[in-house]
């Protein structure tokens, strides 16, 4: 049993000229190329993802920004509920506009939403979250996860967005 519960209802649900606003992020972690755990060995990066509780295809955790929350608390609370983990919540790496089909309402009829994305250093995998009963956790490389995203704004979050990022860092990090 999770003591975690997951926020739900939109009543302090935060809209900025006319959008919903969203935070979400792209949950990664490093795994050594060699099984053996050889400290020399290349580190694959690898992002977590879920599936979509409404139909096919994989996603990043994300959900509504609140007004009782920073954008970058909205982002954790997301990954603990959706996706069950915790980590270093990391930088920005893009905003992004899309239409949800499912969160049209009297102060957004249009459904347009606009996504925060960060990147997320995964520490802990809780072994029970709120959204467990409907979500499954799936860790794929970046090349994997690409042709895998149920959105095209999520590919290009994970394209444009995670993996410049994560190149730009490792090269300052070298």
């Amino acid at each position: 049993m999770c003591d975690l519960v997951a926020r739900t209802g939109r009543h302090q649900q935060r809209y900025e000229a006319g959008c919903r606003l969203v935070a979400g992020c792209i949950p990664f972690r490093y795994r050594n190329s060699d099984e053996s755990g050889n400290a020399g060995s290349e580190k694959i990066v690898e992002v977590l993802m879920i599936n979509s509780s409404s139909g096919p295809g994989l996603l990043f955790p994300k959900g509504g920004w609140e007004n009782d929350e920073t954008v970058q608390e909205a982002a954790v609370r997301e990954a603990i509920e959706e996706a069950g983990v915790r980590g270093e919540l990391m930088d920005l790496v893009g905003y992004y506009q899309f239409k949800s089909k499912t969160h049209q309402d009297e102060v957004n009829p249009e459904g347009i939403c606009r996504a925060a994305m960060f990147a997320l250093l995964v520490k802990e995998e809780l072994q029970s979250w709120p959204e467990q009963s409907t979500r499954n956790r799936t860790w794929l490389t970046v090349e994997e996860a690409t042709g895998r995203c149920r959105h095209a704004w999520m590919n290009e979050a994970l394209v444009e967005g995670f993996s410049k990022w994560h190149g730009e860092k490792m090269l300052g990090a070298g």
